[in-house]
C-alpha cells in the first residue's frame, strides 16, 4: 500500500511515530517490513500512534512516562529501551523514569522494576555515549 492509500489516522500516526521515535528508527522499521508484518505495522501506526499517542489528554512527556512504566511492568525489555531512547524527543527526564519505576516496583513487583532499571541504566549510558538525538 502506498503512502497515498493510507488512512488519515495512519498518516497522523506516522507523523507522531516519527516525532517520538525519530525518523531513523521509523525508517529502519519500514525498511524491514515484509508482506508478513505489513498489516501489523499499519495496525500499530493507526492504533497506537494515530489513536492513542495522538490524543490531546496527555503530553508526549506524560505518555512516555506511562508507556515506560507499563512496558517495564510487562517485562518488554526491547520496548523499554526504545521508549527510553524516545525520551530525547518527548521531554521525559531521568527523574521522571526513576519515579515511574518506583511505581512499577510497588504495583507490578520489585523484580520487574529491578530488571527495568538495569535496562534503563544501560540505555542511558548508550545515549550519553551517542548524544545525537535520532530524529
Amino acid at each position: 500500500m502506498s503512502e497515498n492509500e493510507h488512512s488519515e489516522r495512519y498518516k497522523a500516526g506516522m507523523a507522531v511515530r516519527r516525532e517520538v521515535l525519530g525518523d531513523a528508527h521509523v525508517d529502519r522499521a519500514s525498511a524491514q517490513m515484509t508482506e508478513f508484518d505489513a498489516d501489523f505495522q499499519t495496525f500499530i501506526t493507526e492504533g497506537a500512534w494515530g489513536s492513542v499517542w495522538s490524543r490531546p489528554g496527555f503530553t508526549k512527556r506524560e505518555r512516555s512516562i506511562v508507556t515506560i512504566a507499563l512496558l517495564a511492568a510487562l517485562g518488554q525489555d526491547d520496548e523499554v529501551a526504545m521508549h527510553v531512547r524516545a525520551t530525547r524527543n518527548t521531554g521525559a527526564t531521568k527523574d521522571d523514569i526513576k519515579e515511574a519505576l518506583l511505581h512499577v516496583a510497588v504495583y507490578a513487583g520489585v523484580p520487574a522494576a529491578n530488571h527495568a532499571i538495569k535496562i534503563v541504566k544501560k540505555t542511558f549510558a548508550e545515549m550519553e555515549a551517542d548524544p545525537e538525538p535520532q530524529k
